[in-house]
């Protein structure tokens, strides 16, 4: 496996340890379709939501901040697999939120940056 898909799985595993200690169920993760990824798939059982979030991983800051890699076009995949997994669960009558985890590693340090409802 590549470095950077390394770091990526790593940035999703402590995205979902970071959710389930605040008060989240995972539902899914790496959620894969015809219209693309979604990387984790939660409910957020304070609110009764359900959260589709995408997990930005970064050793550097050499490219920005990683909430930016969420492009318009990445957006619109996000939004196509939400409404498809939506669909094929039969879900209805539920609060839908996008979020965005940013995962900085840097060193031996590691942060995590929650963005709800990012678009």
């Amino acid at each position: 496996m590549y470095f950077r898909q390394e770091i990526g799985k790593w940035g999703e595993n402590l995205a979902c340890q970071y959710l389930e200690k605040n008060n989240y169920r995972i539902l899914e993760k790496n959620f894969l379709c015809r219209q693309g990824e979604i990387d984790i798939i939660a409910k957020d059982i304070n609110k009764k939501e359900l959260v589709f979030v995408e997990v930005k991983t970064r050793s550097n800051f050499k490219y920005g901040n990683p909430a930016q890699a969420v492009t318009k076009q990445k957006q619109k995949h996000i939004k196509q697999v939400a409404r498809y997994y939506i669909y094929r669960k039969h879900i209805n009558h539920m609060s839908i939120r996008i979020d965005v985890i940013e995962v900085y590693i840097l060193k031996q340090n590691c942060k995590i940056h929650h963005i709800k409802q990012i678009f």
